[in-house]
């Protein structure tokens, strides 16, 4: 498709100036932005003019007790108006753009080649909107993003008095409206649906279920989904990146509105996300300081409100994501699922740790209509938005694989279906009396000894190491070679019991720092010896309590594992991209056929398709 830049923008109002756009610098935006670019304006009519027009707007509304101002383009497709109105799509940007970012400008872009109004916003405290960073609270983001929904069924004027009557609409006051967008910008729309029932789809990317997971995980005692009470393993690169990101847009985008000033201590965020990233970063958890940060992560997530989520819902998740893992659209995709609410769900190749294939969406190209996912978005829109009862949306679940064409799908995330034991020397193995009775033993160092995720060096193009685990430091238990390709897709499960004294003596004082911190990760091993940790994905596990056994929950993945290749499960004692053990804290793993480790694969056969 030959892309045209479409800038046939109508006339600004009287006193506004099209900024000048200051190139921006975003820590996700390495692996982000080029497939979020959605492009393509379509082509030009016969006289050549643009399809559409791009208006400035800005919208003067209130939140959180106080004023605030949303910058937003409108785009509009040639010949809408009252009589032939057309449905809308909502956008925003991820964390640290801006409705002009390159990203979400090409949404606006996109939709509105065809055929949809495209209105595209920068997010509260980004770009040139103003209030603080809120992180996509329902109460203040979603109420924002209302404001805007309000424009567009025609019930408010844009501040220089601009109204929408060319949108179609369900009723009086209720447009025909759908969102999209990525990461900050996919949480946004489940925090709007959930304060207001006239989005009518959602296309939320990348985005998390529950933000204390996503900044400090824990892969064990959970709950619900993805949520534990035990205080999880400060992600520190990714959460301290995005902080300094927030409170760096004195810089990155200079504003003299006072509204997105809150105080010296806490430059551009709410007071509570300040305190919460500077609780992570303390290296000590308290109960209660705990369960109050725990409580705001999760106010601020889809895990708190996805009961009041109606609007039919297509999630799209990355497999290359050390950042909003797989684990996090399954959980809202199964808590929409079991509330009645429309859902399906795409396990694409690319996330924000990168992973771009041929052939994926890459909405910079302009390939919505030849790209699976791509195919999936605009049956989605023509569905909810357009009614169009014949639009196929396509199955439940779909996930890309590399080693066969096309996606996979099936009608439900597959099930755990083949069992590992930890032997006792070292081997993982197919039967539990095959177990070998034997104690390993570990230990941790005052520095981390393993690495596994994409450094931000990494991440940004600079070199970054292969993941190594040090020895001593970890333990691994390996597979006989294949005698032939296992595939899976899901989440791997591992049961497991450790002995570690030194943590038993501590592990009650009341700081969740004192208790046991572990990783746990699968390699790939080649017939050559070389490891590869798919997606370099690692569960962090802040472990319960060290006298009882103890789930994980590993990362959901999609690999073949072929045959002659064997599996490795490995604990580690720390990993670089997390804060891990407080002290010295030795750990034994003792195997036995009637007691030992299990480790769960979801196993697909060759007649999923």
């Amino acid at each position: 498709m030959e892309v045209l830049v479409s800038r046939a923008v109508s006339r600004p109002r009287s006193g506004y100036r099209t900024p000048l756009r200051k190139p921006a610098v975003h820590l996700a935006s390495a692996a982000l932005v080029a497939p979020l670019l959605l492009a393509g304006a379509g082509p030009a009519s016969a006289d050549g003019t643009a399809p559409y027009t791009v208006t400035p707007l800005k919208f003067t509304t209130r939140v959180d007790g106080r004023p605030c101002t949303v910058d937003a383009d409108l785009y509009r497709p040639a010949g809408t108006d009252a009589r032939h109105p057309a449905p809308a799509v909502l956008a925003t940007n991820g964390f640290g753009g801006s409705k002009s970012d390159g990203t979400t400008d090409a949404i606006g872009r996109a939709v509105a080649s065809r055929g949809y109004v495209g209105l595209v916003y920068s997010g509260l405290g980004f770009g040139r909107s103003g209030c603080l960073i809120t992180l996509d609270d329902p109460a203040v983001d979603g109420r924002a993003a209302t404001a805007l929904i309000d424009f567009l069924a025609g019930t408010r004027a844009a501040d220089d008095g601009t109204r929408a009557d060319f949108v179609t609409r369900d009723g009086d006051g209720d447009p025909r409206v759908g969102m999209i967008g990525g990461s900050y910008g996919g949480a946004v729309q489940m925090a709007t649906a959930s304060v207001d029932r006239r989005v009518d789809a959602l296309v939320p990317l990348v985005t998390w279920n529950d933000l204390a997971y996503a900044l400090a995980p824990n892969n064990a005692g959970t709950r619900e989904g993805v949520s534990s009470d035990t205080a999880g393993v400060f992600k520190w690169q990714w959460t301290n990146g995005f902080y300094l990101m927030g409170e760096g847009q004195t810089v990155l985008n200079a504003s003299l509105d006072p509204s997105r000033f809150n105080n010296l201590t806490c430059l551009h965020f709410a007071s509570r996300a300040c305190d919460t990233v500077r609780l992570l970063n303390s290296g000590s958890y308290p109960a209660d300081r705990t369960a109050r940060m725990l409580a705001y992560a999760r106010s601020v997530s889809p895990v708190d409100y996805l009961s009041r989520v109606k609007a039919p819902t297509l999630l799209v998740q990355g497999q290359a994501d050390s950042l909003f893992n797989l684990n996090e659209a399954t959980a809202t995709y199964e808590a929409l699922k079991a509330r009645g609410t429309t859902a399906k769900m795409i396990w694409q190749a690319w996330g924000h740790s990168g992973g771009q294939a041929p052939g994926e969406l890459d909405l910079k190209q302009g390939n919505l209509e030849t790209s699976y996912v791509g195919q999936r978005v605009l049956a989605w829109f023509d569905r909810y938005l357009r009614h169009n009862r014949n639009a196929d949306t396509g199955p439940d679940f779909a996930y890309y694989r590399d080693w066969r064409s096309g996606y996979g799908t099936a009608s439900s995330v597959p099930a755990l279906s083949r069992k590992l034991y930890l032997s006792g020397d070292g081997k993982l193995v197919d039967e539990r009396s095959e177990v070998a009775r034997g104690s390993r033993r570990y230990a941790n160092w005052l520095v981390p000894t393993s690495h596994s995720e994409s450094s931000l060096a990494g991440l940004l193009g600079l070199p970054d190491s292969r993941p190594y685990d040090i020895k001593g430091t970890h333990l691994g238990w390996t597979s006989a070679p294949l005698p032939s390709a296992v595939d899976v897709v899901g989440a791997p499960k591992a049961t497991l019991k450790v002995v570690s004294p030194s943590t038993e003596r501590v592990q009650n004082s009341g700081d969740a720092a004192d208790k046991l911190v572990l990783f746990a990760k699968i390699y790939d091993v080649a017939p050559d010896g070389g490891r590869t940790l798919v997606n370099r994905l690692v569960a962090p596990v802040r472990v319960p309590d060290v006298t009882r056994p103890f789930t994980v929950q590993l990362p959901g993945i999609v690999h073949r594992y072929e045959a002659g290749h064997r599996l490795e499960f490995v604990i580690a004692a720390s990993d670089t991209a997390y804060v891990g053990n407080r002290g010295i804290k030795p750990v034994t793993v003792v195997s036995a056929p009637e007691d030992t480790g299990v480790l769960e694969l979801p196993v697909v056969g060759d007649r999923a398709e």
